[in-house]
């Protein structure tokens, strides 16, 4: 906001100010003054200042508010503009036509008023060179007094083609409504652009005659222009939030609706719409046509206490050693006159019930709001800054402690911890995505239901730039939706694989299989004590990820469902160019957590101080024979001494029936009690062989 001093001195004494102290005042204050501008005019040098505010300071919006703020921080007194002492007998006009307009919760304030009677709109040379000082370019036709209006008030008034709206009603009567627009409804922009309206946009109708969108354009039929003999003034206040939500969903902005949705106040509507009137200087017959509900806020009460303040500014930089100096409750109360607000001090308690004006009733609700206040007129700058003592640096939980475990178990392992956006554009990769309704990009327009995509995608990227296959894992949150339920969880995702590697110096590269790569991850989760069933993954959702006959799902001990993985599909990984041999797991991170809490106390088994004897047995059998049923029968069979049974190869093709496998098992026995003798271990295969044979028609291989 480009705001001339000169203007400002108008409203406030500034000449004898120094510009830098000035600068200085505002940008501790909250405003940052982004560039120092001079403009020659006139043969003079003046100075104007490009000022940037905070969102929640609408009252500042204006050279009136910027300039009531400076006398706030500079403590200097404030006259008011000379066009609010004339206004005429408007007041009983006002109260005399009461107009009620629809839909009471679109609008706090409405008031719509008729001027008829002139033939040009030439604006006066002091009108001119005001605009140029703020930056606009004068067009000397009513555009110059609306914007007059807008750079002193902050209000942003609209004016519409009086004329021209009864021309097309061919009525000189009719009535204002702000009602919802029909569905589908073409609507002509000042902007010269058509948008097509619903049932949940705002617009301001004459009888069934759209005007424009309420807050935010006229419609081009109806604009005023330079031929123009009539108008219709609105002044109008509206909510800023159905202000936002029309905009995004037109993707239509305005200058105008850029103020409401800093949320304007009341307070000052009508006296804008006074000062328009008086800046014409012609004879005119001017008429209140409609109002609509003035809104008139209610002062906030804060209770405010001397210890709070203390303890939220701390000391004074002129304290000692020895004794430490706060603000003085004096320098308070001047404070709060200051800022023109009303209150009572307790003098015996240390306390302050103050009365917060309505033009501060937003970004002022609390306490601590009051205080930022007392801080910045007082300036940040003259407290003392010290570091909280801090006793303890807190208590580690147990989402903490297993995430931290989780973690050391993967980067020991080789793995690189990555991060993500949660926002994603993955739609084509996972179905029923959590979408967005109004995304501020395209690559950005739903919620990830997967980690996986992201994993996959910073592979293809890393490969782009020239370098090799990582080992990564991410925490983060997945979102789904189930029958518009919306559910939040925390997941653990990874991914590892791809180039060939050796496993000694002396073998030959190899690409990690899949046998491999699960048990890399089962020894991660055997970390956490965690029993573990892997059985086939019959869902749909990983389909496009994760390969159709080479993924598992992992479930503990209760049945309850903790995971999948498997091998990349080969569709998705030919589509993104990178390797075939792939490994992605995805784990329901609570559910990990809850098993660590369960099984955090490690149990610790006698170590045996005689030594292993290792057996393999390798023998063929029909395909339908699983693992689990083959090493259930051993274990049960296998005696005491037996401690462990571990598949080491399968393999099927050339020499090896159809339907039917070879597998080599590799069985290790020990007693805690003697040495072992291989005749005692002989016996004990012996049997497992026979049992082999009955049990499942197993044909042994020597």
């Amino acid at each position: 906001m480009q705001i001339s001093l000169k203007w400002v001195d108008e409203l406030l004494n500034l000449q004898k100010v120094n510009l830098e102290y000035l600068i200085e005042k505002l940008t501790l204050g909250g405003f940052e003054v982004e560039e120092i501008i001079e403009i020659e005019l006139n043969n003079q040098k003046l100075v104007t200042l490009d000022i940037s505010a905070t969102a929640n300071r609408s009252d500042s919006l204006s050279i009136k508010g910027i300039s009531k703020e400076i006398s706030t921080l500079l403590n200097k007194p404030y006259k008011n503009s000379k066009y609010l002492n004339k206004t005429g007998n408007w007041n009983k006009q006002f109260n005399d036509l009461i107009y009620k307009v629809p839909l009471k919760n679109n609008y706090l304030s409405f008031l719509a008023v008729t001027v008829e009677g002139f033939n040009n709109f030439n604006s006066p040379k002091w009108l001119k060179e005001k605009l140029i000082q703020c930056g606009l370019e004068p067009l000397n036709n009513f555009l110059d007094f609306q914007n007059y209006i807008l750079l002193e008030t902050g209000y942003p008034l609209e004016v519409y083609d009086c004329n021209k709206i009864i021309s097309k009603l061919k009525t000189e009567n009719f009535n204002l409504q702000l009602i919802k627009a029909n569905k589908n409804e073409n609507f002509l922009s000042s902007n010269n652009v058509s948008y097509l309206l619903n049932d949940s946009i705002l617009t301001l109708k004459a009888n069934e005659l759209t005007l424009g969108i309420a807050g935010i354009s006229p419609h081009k039929e109806f604009c005023y222009s330079e031929e123009s003999t009539a108008l219709l003034i609105e002044a109008s206040i509206f909510d800023s939030k159905i202000i936002r939500q029309q905009c995004r969903s037109l993707g239509l902005r305005t200058d105008r609706s850029a103020r409401y949705e800093k949320s304007i106040k009341s307070k000052d509507l009508i006296n804008s719409l006074y000062q328009l009137i008086n800046l014409i200087k012609v004879d005119l017959i001017c008429k209140v046509h409609s109002k609509g509900y003035i809104l008139e806020e209610e002062s906030n009460i804060i209770n405010l206490e001397y210890s709070k303040i203390n303890e939220i500014l701390g000391p004074l930089k002129s304290s000692t050693n020895t004794q430490l100096k706060y603000i003085n409750p004096i320098l308070i109360s001047r404070y709060l006159r200051q800022l023109k607000f009303d209150y009572n001090f307790e003098s015996v308690e240390l306390s302050w019930e103050v009365k917060i004006p309505a033009l501060r009733n937003d970004d002022i609700i609390r306490s601590i709001d009051l205080i930022e206040e007392i801080g910045r007129l007082h300036g940040f700058n003259k407290f003392l800054t010290t570091l909280p003592l801090v006793k303890s640096v807190g208590i580690e939980d147990e989402s903490y402690k297993t995430r931290k475990k989780l973690a050391m178990s993967l980067l020991n392992s080789g793995f690189n911890e990555l991060i993500h956006y949660s926002l994603t554009n993955d739609n084509i990769i996972l179905t029923n995505p959590v979408e967005l309704i109004n995304p501020l990009l395209t690559d950005c327009s739903s919620l990830r239901s997967s980690l996986l995509p992201s994993l996959l995608k910073s592979i293809k990227e890393n490969l782009k730039q020239g370098n090799g296959y990582i080992d990564g894992f991410e925490y983060g949150h997945i979102f789904c939706n189930n029958n518009n339920k919306f559910k939040e969880q925390e997941y653990i995702s990874g991914i590892f694989g791809g180039p060939k590697r050796k496993i000694s110096w002396s073998d030959n590269s190899n690409s990690l299989n899949w046998f491999e790569a699960k048990g890399r991850v089962d020894k991660i989760l055997k970390q956490f004590n965690c029993c573990t069933y892997w059985n086939s993954y019959s869902d749909k959702f990983y389909e496009n990820i994760l390969h159709p006959y080479r993924t598992a799902e992992i479930s503990f001990i209760f049945g309850q469902k903790v995971g999948v993985f498997g091998q990349i599909n080969p569709i998705l990984a030919k589509k993104l160019n990178i390797s075939l041999d792939l490994y992605l797991f995805e784990f329901n991170f609570d559910l990990i957590k809850d098993s660590f809490e369960v099984n955090k106390l490690a149990l610790y088994s006698e170590y045996s101080l005689y030594p292993k004897i290792v057996k393999d047995l390798s023998f063929i059998v029909n395909y339908n024979v699983t693992f689990k049923q083959i090493q259930k029968m051993i274990l049960a069979n296998g005696t005491r001494f037996l401690k462990n049974v571990v598949l080491l190869d399968e393999y099927q093709g050339l020499g090896i029936p159809e339907n039917e496998t070879s597998l080599c098992l590799q069985l290790t026995f020990q007693s805690n009690e003697k040495t072992l003798q291989t005749t005692d271990v002989e016996e004990i295969i012996k049997t497992l062989n026979k049992l082999l044979i009955s049990n499942f028609n197993c044909k042994i291989r020597e």
